[in-house]
């Protein structure tokens, strides 16, 4: 039980802070990339801030022989930079630039239900279960083969 309020928790502060920084309003997003015409530089600094936030509670987070809930840290072991990788981190700046959401500014967005956040995130699901999908077929198709 404490698990979870403590997770709806961190997420209600994420999607505070995405609202007050203003990275679930498209057209300023859309401003951070108008390098051309009205170019908004605060995004970055909201990017800088996450890092450094991020880099900090890491080094205190990881001193830890475990997570508090869980029976080992859950940190990816591949360093490994690959077609999918590239590919994903494309889709997604693409998406980003296009729309002015991503994932982390839209579903705090949805409250408002504006169409174009609901036609996003709408479109984000749809984009993961294909992703799912062509994953699996992929899958399916090595085990065939080997």
């Amino acid at each position: 039980m404490m698990r979870h309020i403590l997770t709806y928790l961190t997420g209600v502060i994420f999607g505070t802070g995405i609202v007050l920084s203003g990275m679930s309003n498209p057209s300023k997003v859309l401003n951070f990339f108008d390098f051309a015409g009205i170019w908004d530089p605060s995004l970055a600094f909201v990017m800088g801030a996450a890092v450094v936030v991020a880099f900090i509670g890491y080094r205190f987070v990881l001193r830890r022989p475990k997570p508090v809930f869980e029976a080992r840290f859950d940190i990816p072991a591949s360093r490994t930079i690959d077609m999918r990788l590239i590919a994903g981190s494309a889709v997604f700046g693409v998406g980003w630039g296009v729309a002015g959401f991503c994932p982390g500014g839209a579903i705090p967005a949805v409250s408002t239900l504006n169409p174009s956040v609901l036609i996003f995130v709408a479109s984000l699901i749809a984009g993961m279960l294909l992703a799912r999908s062509i994953m699996r077929i992929g899958a399916a198709r090595q085990s065939r083969a080997a």
